[in-house]
């Protein structure tokens, strides 16, 4: 493809993209993490072998397109234009469903099944996983092969882009800042007023970063846009650029995202061979380089001066603010720093209008937000919402509620840092100030459902381990406050915890919330206040020896019921330890001594005559 010297040129590519000649169907083949781990590039090869025999390449096209949301269901394939929704198909079903393809049918077999009306779906739209999502940032991906850029130019890509740069700085900023985008990394901050502030200090050289270093545990939102679409991340930052007068770029994104990595390296050198990166960018003068950095993977880089000193070169610690980094960030130059979902809204609010953005969602939280839906629930994958959706609509509208007949206990949201909600709490509906004001935090969109089989003692304990094992270490509040928490969680865990813990517990989190330098710090101990504030009475029950939901192993005992045992001796040979005894046909008995209150018997018991006391 040849270079692009005007916006002309670019009106005229997509004309002559969408002008070609295609087959009438397109078989997409869900290229994300998730399906690809699932076996998607088996199924891809197989379609293209079977079309390669039966001589039907021409008649039917086939891609791989990015993330569909639904990962749990993986490998998922969708006819296009149709819609038709197979998923978790598997190379040996491809003959089968090229067969229905000829004959222009649906095959029945391969439809998703609706657990709950147990209903065959057919199409995309119309599964309840998909069907209470209002998809924007989210929508290309599915439908485009992200290693494309003709695929993303049919669709109006870079036509944003085009569109900034008849516009003066100013107007930009202002469009943005019109649309009130808040920053989608957690924090909220209004992106217009970012970029506002960034023009205004002097200067001629800026930068503008992608914060994609994702590390919450369980969220992959970031890198399924970068999988599935890195071109909408790469027109919004160049919009920002433009902006805010910047030249240069920089994406950060963790290596432990090789296929993020890998396609955001092609988009760029596709983006650059047509001239929508690089110099004289639609011959307007305007010229914006992007760079892609690998992080090591540290936590605390997701804290923007953090990010900023690892791309430095130094070891990734906070540094106070002021100054902050739109006055001196990157190689002490003024720079504009958003998260992956913020510059991918960026196009969509050039393009549509900052009057579109704000139709959707809250008047103070405009727009969409994705979240990652993982934990005890029926539907986890990437959800997109607008903003104002309640918990309990996308708890258990979208994500079905939890599995297996469990009652819902609470929602963990914000990510390692975030907070835990009670079901009192399930029509709050999701914006920043509703999450801040329970305790919680939108954080970059980590939500994790729990079930009555959660202790929150414990669950506070694992997500502080993890904040405590990723601070830097820097400040005292973050460095000593932390370890002095988690100790204390871990004795009451074990059954030797204190009255007064509960009292020092709570005091030492709001100092460390207070006191410490950087975002990590204040937002470590939220998962301690909240668990604390919603559910006290279970740390109560662990200091008079009980774990209400039977899970931390000092405070519960494993006893076999007599009347329920029929001997049948598949928990003993479960039994690590050799701690059951009995004879076949016989009652069993558990050795309170030996027994490690693994668990193991209990769930190799096919009458549930195991009992935790």
């Amino acid at each position: 493809m040849s270079r692009l010297r005007g916006p002309e040129d670019l009106v005229g590519l997509r004309e002559r993209i969408r002008g070609e000649s295609s087959p009438p169907v397109t078989v997409t083949v869900c290229g994300g993490t998730g399906c690809r781990a699932f076996g998607a590039e088996d199924v891809l090869a197989a379609l293209h072998r079977e079309l390669e025999r039966r001589g039907l390449s021409r008649e039917f096209r086939v891609k791989m397109t990015g993330c569909h949301g639904f990962c749990e269901h993986g490998p998922i394939v969708v006819v296009r234009p149709a819609g038709h929704f197979y998923p978790g198909l598997r190379p040996e079903d491809v003959p089968r469903l090229l067969d229905s393809l000829r004959r222009d049918a649906v095959e029945e077999a391969f439809l998703y099944v609706d657990p709950v009306s147990g209903q065959r779906i057919v199409r995309e739209e119309e599964v309840p996983f998909y069907r209470g999502q209002r998809r924007v940032v989210l929508a290309a991906n599915g439908r485009i092969d992200p290693t494309s850029i003709r695929d993303y130019i049919a669709i109006g890509g870079y036509s944003a882009l085009a569109k900034a740069l008849t516009m003066a700085p100013e107007e930009v900023i202002e469009e943005v800042t019109r649309s009130r985008l808040r920053g989608r990394g957690g924090a909220g901050f209004p992106t217009g007023r970012k970029w506002e502030l960034c023009r205004r200090v002097p200067g001629t050289k800026k930068y503008v970063v992608c914060n994609a270093d994702e590390g919450d545990p369980g969220a992959y939102m970031d890198r399924s846009v970068l999988e599935g679409n890195p071109h909408v991340v790469i027109e919004g930052m160049s919009i920002g650029a433009y902006a805010v007068g910047a030249d240069e770029g920089y994406v950060y994104v963790r290596a432990e995202y090789p296929l993020a990595v890998k396609h955001l390296r092609v988009a760029i050198a596709q983006a650059e061979e047509l001239g929508l990166l690089g110099d004289d960018i639609l011959g307007t003068g305007f010229s914006f380089r992007l760079h892609v950095f690998e992080g090591a993977g540290a936590f605390v880089c997701g804290e923007e001066t953090a990010l900023i000193a690892s791309i430095e070169g130094r070891r990734g610690q906070p540094r106070p603010r002021p100054p902050y980094p739109v006055e001196s960030g990157l190689f002490g130059r003024p720079t504009v720093i958003n998260n992956v979902e913020t510059w991918a809204n960026v196009p969509h609010i050039i393009g549509r209008g900052a009057d579109w953005f704000r139709s959707l969602g809250t008047e103070g939280s405009p727009g969409t937000k994705i979240f990652s839906l993982t934990g005890r629930v029926r539907n986890t994958g990437l959800v997109e919402v607008p903003m104002g959706t309640t918990l309990r609509e996308l708890i258990f509208g979208i994500g079905g509620g939890p599995p297996d007949g469990k009652a819902f206990k609470a929602v963990q949201i914000g990510g390692p840092s975030g907070g835990c909600l009670p079901e009192e709490l399930l029509d709050l509906p999701i914006d920043y100030e509703s999450l801040t004001g329970a305790g919680a935090m939108m954080g970059s969109g980590g939500m994790v459902v729990l079930d009555e089989g959660t202790c929150m003692v414990e669950l506070a304990r694992f997500f502080l381990e993890f904040t405590q094992a990723e601070s830097c270490g820097q400040c005292p509040p973050c460095r000593i406050g932390t370890k002095r928490m988690l100790e204390i969680l871990g004795r009451i865990t074990l059954g030797r915890g204190q009255p007064e813990d509960l009292e020092l517990l709570e005091e030492l989190a709001w100092g460390v919330k207070e006191a410490s330098l950087c975002g990590l710090g204040r937002t470590a101990p939220n998962p301690v206040l909240t668990t604390l504030r919603y559910f006290r009475t279970e740390y109560e029950a662990h200091l008079e020896g009980r774990c209400p939901a039977g899970v931390c192993r000092a405070l519960i005992t494993y006893t076999i019921d007599p009347e329920v045992c029929v001997g049948c001796g598949l928990c003993a040979k479960a039994c690590p330890q050799g701690a059951i005894v009995g004879e076949r046909g016989k009652p069993h008995r558990i050795s309170v001594e030996i027994c490690i209150r693994c668990g193991a018997c209990a769930a190799a018991c096919p009458k549930g005559a195991i009992k935790i006391t």
